[in-house]
């Protein structure tokens, strides 16, 4: 007997619409020319989302490879604004496990440092400072490294990319056919912010993944500098989810940045 080829991503708990958000990103990123391949979505409903289901295999050097590749090139093609939500959606979108899913604000602004100032570092503050998480010192380091994004200061004029949104090693399937993206919260951002969550939580080969995609879209010479500050949003956002070292981490990476 073969084993169901439908996976089913339910919960009763998750907030109205969720799973439409999740199948609209799902459906954007599928839509980029040459791009990672994306689940296929069977059935959107009120408290679930049917998925086409996966066979998993361990992947090798040249399938990271291709990987990065076409990850580059679903960046290439492009969003509206930084944080434009996907074609079908309006609002905020969600972010986190479907357990406690927090808020992730998609207001289409047109530099990236107004939108990651904003709407990522400032936006996580409270929720954090709320869980005593943070304390007035903590608070004016986040504050003065948006500060600094708000004025343009680490923009490098990179148009809006098509991004995953939530690009940690867990939300890619590896099949036997290559790389399929899961679970995505996808918006218009920055590429690096997809490739800096890569780095941050690991990345099976991720010299090849990187050579792939920097063998399709080339980056300036001060990405590296960069991907700490990239980082900063989901170790505040791991450290309001799940506490542990993951607040310390996220204030030092931020006093890099002050």
């Amino acid at each position: 007997m073969s084993a169901d080829p439908v996976f089913r991503k339910g919960s009763a708990s998750a907030p109205d619409g969720y799973f439409r958000w999740e199948a609209a990103g799902l459906a954007w990123l599928a839509d980029a020319p040459g791009g990672v391949p994306v689940v296929e979505v069977v059935e959107v409903g009120q408290d679930h989302l049917d998925l086409r289901r996966l066979s998993f295999v361990n992947p090798d050097p040249a399938m990271a490879e291709e990987f990065g590749a076409r990850l580059a090139r679903t960046h290439d093609a492009g969003a509206p604004a930084f944080g434009s939500a996907p074609p079908g959606w309006s609002g905020d979108g969600f972010l986190g496990p479907a357990t406690e899913l927090l808020p992730l604000p998609l207001r289409p602004v047109e530099t990236w440092g107004e939108f990651w100032a904003e709407q990522r570092i400032l936006a996580m503050l409270p929720l954090g400072r709320d869980r005593g998480l943070w304390h007035r010192y903590d608070v004016a380091v986040f504050e003065a490294v948006a500060r600094r994004l708000a004025r343009g200061e680490f923009d490098d004029g990179s148009v809006p990319a098509r991004i995953h949104g939530d690009l940690w090693s867990g939300n890619i399937a590896w099949t036997g056919d290559g790389a399929v993206l899961i679970d995505p919260a996808a918006h218009g951002g920055h590429r690096e912010t997809d490739l800096a969550m890569l780095a941050l939580f690991g990345c099976p080969h991720w010299d090849f993944v990187v050579g792939g995609y920097l063998g399709q879209h080339r980056l300036d010479a001060q990405w590296p500098q960069r991907v700490a500050l990239h980082q900063l949003h989901p170790l505040m956002v791991h450290a309001v989810l799940f506490g542990g070292d993951y607040a310390h981490r996220a204030v030092e990476l931020a006093r890099r940045y002050r």
